[in-house]
Parts: structure tokens; C-alpha cells; sequence
């Protein structure tokens, strides 16, 4: 069944105990286990691979002329990528002050606009609450890839760009023509970020992945619900921290390249770093029960609704509700939520990065583009530009 599934591209994957984990057929051939620095037992590797290019660019300075500036102001991102991982990762860059470009088409958008609230309004596609969380600081280019004049038009981007970002399942590349081989030719310079659910090679490469595949064959599934009750996905974990995963492999990539003038490839693998968030249970097993909480910690009904979770310790924080967590005074105290404006959605709260930097009071800088809604002014502006070599930039 499984194996029909992947035909279909269907994402699905078997619930593996952690014990089990190691021994995953795709993990084996990958060789994703490395041993220990201890070498008293095996761990999942680092959850990505930096290979750089063979062909020199033009290094960029680190900052402009005007001073002090968000730290990848002057850095161009294409952003291919779709539901909420790859996303957030073009996202991150943004924030730090990236000209992030939202990639897509009007026969085919980010499917993540179609979880929209607003099935009959004529312009749906605009009410996607996942969709307006993870691509704000972004602007919007409608430019088909599967069409000649599209294609012919993202070819003199990419000779404009600094990071080419991208999490579909390796095949969807390879057959716009879009290897690293191809890419790294048209601009030396770029750092392409590759985001396959389950690597650029092995017997599960095309297979399509979310979240809840990954929580599944790494243990986390196994490991969550009720004690003799059956394994229970956690729901997103993965989406988030393949994300900065893929966020920081490309700060590296961009760090080279400032060092040696030279662009990499990068390698950021869905699976492996959710490998890295369950790897406890799989290196000692003992270390978690098999479903349940957590020895030593309990679950306290407090009455109406509510509940707290305290340890053994004395240590006791309370469980709130999704529903009132923008009204935590330790997180309006910490302006993780941030405003929006948008032109169809309206005004509503989303979160910024979860961490703050000085010079930095906002890290949004603008709502989530509607389809296509910059294309005028991306391609008057390609128009007037020359390619990568000699901006200013990280």
C-alpha cells in the first residue's frame, strides 16, 4: 500500500517504534546514522549538506553605503517553495532584511492559500491563515515555470539572485531543468537551498512528505498519546524545524560566499532534521515511556476548563488553550505577535521571529503578497538591473 501511495504521490509513511528507526531502509542507504563523538552509540547526522560550487563568483560586501542596514538587506531570494516548511524558511530571510520573491502562478499557487476560511468569497485564495502566517516580508511574482515565456523570464532572475530556495520533491527541479548544474552555471554566485522531504537521493527521494509523515517514521508518533491508547501525530513539528534548519544551512551558505566569492549547493532534508528533534528516544529508548506522560510529571485539573502540568520538582506551568495564547502576558510582553495589514484578509495578529534583535523592533515588513501582486514592478525592476555580481550584500 504504501508503495502505491508514493506512485500516486500521496504522502504516507509507516509508524515506526524508536528502536526501529535506525534500520529504516531509507536512512540505511543515506547512511543518516553516524557514530557518537563518545562512539558509544549512533545519532542522526546534521540535518544538512553544504556543497560548494566549483565555480567562482563576484563577493559581495557585507553592507551598503547607507550604513547600518537589516543584516541580508541587499540579498535577493527566489522562493519556490509551497505549504508551510519551505515558507517559513524564505520567511526567516526575510525578516532579517532579505527582498524575499513568492514564486508562483495562477494555475498553480502555494496549495497552502486553499486552507482558506473564505470558500465562496471571489478572492479565497487571499484568506489562508496558514498561508498569511508564513509569507509575510515577501512580494509576489506570478511567473509560470511550466510555460516557455515564464521560465525564460525566472532564467534572468536567477541571474539577479542570491538564494534560490525550493522544497519539492527532487523530481519537480530536475524536470524544469533547474539542477544545481544549471543553476550554479547561469549565476556562480548562488546559494540554492534544496528542502526534499526525504533527501536528493535514496529509495524514498520522491516521495512526498508533511509533517505528520516525518513525525511517523521517527519515532514521535509512537512516542505521543494516551499510555495503551494508539500513537497519536503530533500535528506540525516537523514544518517548523525543517524550516530553521534550512534558515541557518543557508546563513552558512551565504557566509561562504561572502568569504570565497563562491555559491553552494545545500541540502536541507525534512526527515533528518525531525531525526535530530526525536533523537533521545531513539538513542535510549528508556529515556521517554512508550505513550503517555512523562515520569515525574502530572497533569492537574484546576476546574472550567483549565489545566496545569507540575513535576516532581515543584515546578508548575499552566496548558493554554491554542485558542488564548496571543493573550499570554509573557508573550504581548515579548511582541512575538505583530500586526498586519493586508489588503483582502484585513487586520490580524502573526508571529514575528522568536527571538529579538537589537535595531530591530519589527521583524515584518509587509503582509503576505496576493497572487502575483508585485509582478509589474519585479520585472520593470529586472528590466533595469544588472546581474548578481558587484551589489551590495551579505
Amino acid at each position: 500500500m504504501l508503495d502505491e501511495a508514493g506512485e500516486l504521490r500521496i504522502p504516507c509513511a509507516p509508524v515506526f517504534e524508536p528502536t526501529d528507526v535506525p534500520g529504516f531502509e531509507h536512512f540505511v542507504e543515506r547512511d543518516v546514522f553516524m557514530p557518537s563523538a563518545s562512539g558509544r552509540f549512533r545519532q542522526p547526522r546534521v540535518p544538512y549538506r553544504i556543497t560548494p560550487s566549483a565555480q567562482p563568483g563576484a563577493t559581495a560586501q557585507a553592507h551598503g553605503p547607507d550604513g547600518w542596514r537589516r543584516p541580508l538587506a541587499g540579498i535577493r531570494v527566489l522562493d519556490c517553495t509551497a505549504w508551510w516548511a519551505g515558507p517559513a524558511a524564505a520567511q526567516a530571510l526575510g525578516f532579517l532584511g532579505a527582498d524575499v520573491l513568492k514564486v508562483e502562478s495562477t494555475g498553480h499557487p502555494d496549495l497552502m492559500r486553499t486552507a482558506t476560511v473564505r470558500p465562496g468569497d471571489p478572492q479565497w485564495l487571499e484568506w489562508g491563515p496558514m498561508f498569511q502566517g508564513a509569507n509575510t516580508s515577501k512580494r509576489g511574482l506570478d511567473c509560470d515555470l511550466a510555460d516557455p515565456a515564464g521560465m525564460a523570464t525566472f532564467r534572468r532572475l536567477l541571474a539577479t539572485a542570491d538564494v534560490l530556495i525550493e522544497n519539492f520533491t527532487p523530481r519537480v527541479m530536475d524536470q524544469f531543468g533547474l539542477t544545481w548544474e544549471t543553476v550554479s552555471a547561469i549565476n556562480p554566485s548562488i546559494v540554492m537551498t534544496r528542502m526534499p522531504a526525504f533527501g536528493l537521493d535514496g529509495p524514498w527521494r520522491d516521495r512526498t512528505g508533511f509533517a505528520q509523515t516525518m513525525e511517523s517514521v521517527t519515532g514521535m508518533a509512537a512516542r505521543t498519546g494516551q499510555p495503551g491508547g494508539p500513537p497519536v501525530l503530533v500535528r506540525g513539528a516537523g514544518d517548523p524545524l525543517a524550516a530553521m534548519h534550512a534558515t541557518f544551512a543557508t546563513l552558512v551558505g551565504l557566509f561562504n560566499r561572502r568569504q570565497t566569492g563562491h555559491g553552494c549547493h545545500i541540502e536541507a532534508v525534512m526527515v533528518e532534521a525531525a531525526l535530530n528533534a526525536a533523537a533521545e528516544a531513539i538513542i535510549d529508548p528508556s529515556s521517554t515511556p512508550p505513550r503517555g506522560v512523562l515520569p515525574g510529571h502530572h497533569v492537574v485539573d484546576r476546574g472550567d476548563d483549565r489545566w496545569s502540568m507540575t513535576t516532581d520538582e515543584g515546578v508548575t506551568a499552566p496548558v493554554i488553550a491554542a485558542r488564548d495564547v496571543m493573550d499570554n502576558p509573557q508573550l504581548i510582553h515579548r511582541r512575538l505577535f505583530e500586526t498586519i495589514d493586508h489588503p483582502v484578509a484585513g487586520h490580524f495578529a502573526a508571529p514575528g521571529l522568536p527571538l529579538r534583535m537589537s535595531r530591530i523592533d519589527r521583524w515584518t515588513t509587509r503582509p503576505a503578497p496576493t497572487l502575483g501582486q508585485h509582478t509589474a514592478e519585479i520585472l520593470a525592476d529586472l528590466d533595469s538591473r544588472s546581474p548578481t555580481a558587484g551589489r551590495p550584500g551579505m
